[in-house]
């Protein structure tokens, strides 16, 4: 079942991303056809090597298995802006005035 999948949910976002395959090959400090193997089904990802692929897409294992989840980058942007709006703000210095004693 995941023999499909995980080449398939790879490309999926990768192209979503907008990035190559070789260039998202070579940022994970793998070898230029690493992703495209991945992708054509040749070979699978390692435990460790999947987590750094999903932190390279921007998403979470979860979300990464989250079939019904088309879009998981957007959305945890999405989450990542409201917690930012709604995150408790420093209070503003006064910046002494400098004038004529």
């Amino acid at each position: 079942m995941y023999e499909d999948f995980v080449p398939e949910r790879i490309a999926k976002l990768r192209t979503q991303k907008g990035v190559s395959a070789r260039d998202m090959s070579l940022s994970l400090g793998q070898a230029n056809n690493y992703i495209n193997n991945i992708e054509n089904k040749k070979s699978l990802p390692s435990m460790q090597a999947f987590f750094y692929i999903c932190e390279y897409l921007g998403v979470t294992p979860l979300e990464f298995f989250d079939e019904g989840n088309q879009n998981p980058e957007s959305e945890q942007g999405a989450v990542e802006r409201n917690n930012a709006r709604y995150a408790p703000r420093q209070p503003r210095r006064s910046v002494p005035h400098k004038g004529k004693n």
